[in-house]
This record gives C-alpha cells, structure tokens and sequence, in this order.
C-alpha cells in the first residue's frame, strides 16, 4: 500500500481524482433543492475505480458526512469523516485499512485556517505537505457536491443480508426484495455459492430504478452509522 507521501497515487487519492467529472453530472442532472430532504440520508455511486457509499447528517448549522471507498480490484477500504460549520470545512478525517494503516486528520478554525494536523502510518507520525491539506480539502468540497446532488435526486443506498428467496433483511431490520436486474441477482447467486455465510449486498434505489453496488462476505450492518449513533 501506498502511503500519503506525496506524489504517492493512493487508491483514496485515485478515487478523488474520479469523481471530479461524475460530480458535475450528478449536479446538472438533479432536482432543485428540497426543504422535505430528511436530515439523515445514506446514497453512493460506483465509477470505475470501485464503490462509494455515503452516510450524511444535516442539522441547522453543520453536516456531518461519512464516506466508505471499497475499490474494485487492488487496494483496501477507505474511510473519510468530514464536518461543515455551515458551509465552512472544520474537520477531515481519512482511514485507510490494510497492513500498513493509515490516519490523516485536519481541522480548520473558524476563519478556514489549518488549526491541527496528523499523519501517522503504522502508528509513525510523518509530515504531510501543504499541498496534500490542500488536496484533501479540495476533494472533500468536490465530495459535498456530489452529495448534494445524490440527496436532491433521491438515490438512497440500502444494506442488509441475503437470503436464498432473494429477499434481503436490511440493516434496519426490515424484509425487502430489490428490484434489481438479472445479471445483478446471478451475480449475488455465484457469491452465495461460494461462501458459508449469507452474503451482505449493498444498492442503491433511485426514481429510475435499482443498482447493485456491492457484494461481500462482510456484515455491512455491524459498522453501518445510524441516525442517532451518528
């Protein structure tokens, strides 16, 4: 794995970099804004560097955002923890999951300047250049658009375990069947066959349809952020 030194291309730096064309889309093809919006919403996307999921919780004056990267091929689960104060970034936190981890985390003060800043690889604290801080934050307002557009447009992810029937028990504890298309269902059906466990399935639900977006021995539902826990 990579780490965070610069110039280094990180599997979350990549994916970044993947997102800048897909935010102007998603922004010129969703609704205006909607007041009925719930304050906390889960969506994602898949591109070609893998999956993102997106948890966020918006309150009066601040919007709290968890994303998870779960690459398709090479590389290992990333996580990126932002907070708004308003429309002021406050707070990065990024994780990177494999056998050499990797934590960044920056705050910013109130008038948007670097307050606090760590890097650390395998618990060794390194330096992180400015251009990286401002990197990050450049790509965490990239990240907020496309939020933004995925929640106006009514993309919402769902999570939970699937069953033989092709119904799923969602992490809320309701029993769904995604509407999903064929090659998606075989796809699930291969998985399962192939693992002890009832596989876990992550898509996404839109007003144009259903998608699969992920497929995998792990429980999803173990770590998945909740309304009240987030």
């Amino acid at each position: 794995m990579n780490s965070f030194n610069e110039g280094a291309a990180t599997p979350l730096l990549s994916f970044w970099r993947g997102t800048l064309a897909l935010a102007g889309v998603l922004l010129l093809s969703a609704c205006s804004h909607d007041s009925s919006l719930p304050p906390f919403t889960a969506s994602g996307y898949a591109d070609n560097q893998g999956a993102v999921r997106i948890w966020r919780k918006d309150s009066s004056d601040e919007v709290h955002m968890l994303t998870a990267f779960s690459p398709w091929h090479n590389g290992n689960t990333s996580t990126a923890e932002y907070r708004w104060q308003g429309d002021a970034l406050s707070l990065i936190e990024l994780n990177i999951y494999s056998k050499t981890p990797e934590h960044v985390k920056v705050r910013f003060d109130d008038h948007g300047e670097l307050s606090f800043m760590q890097h650390e690889v395998s618990g060794l604290k390194q330096q992180l250049s400015s251009d990286q801080v401002a990197l990050y934050r450049y790509r965490a307002e990239q990240l907020r658009q496309t939020s933004d557009a995925l929640r106006q447009g009514r993309v919402v992810l769902r999570q939970g375990r699937w069953h033989a029937d092709g119904t799923v028990t969602t992490c809320e504890g309701q029993t769904v069947k995604p509407e999903l298309e064929s090659w998606a269902t075989e796809h699930i059906q291969r998985r399962q066959r192939h693992s002890s466990v009832e596989v876990s399935v992550a898509w996404l639900e839109a007003p144009e349809g259903s998608q699969l977006l992920l497929v995998a021995n792990e429980d999803f539902c173990t770590w998945q952020p909740t309304e009240k826990s987030f």
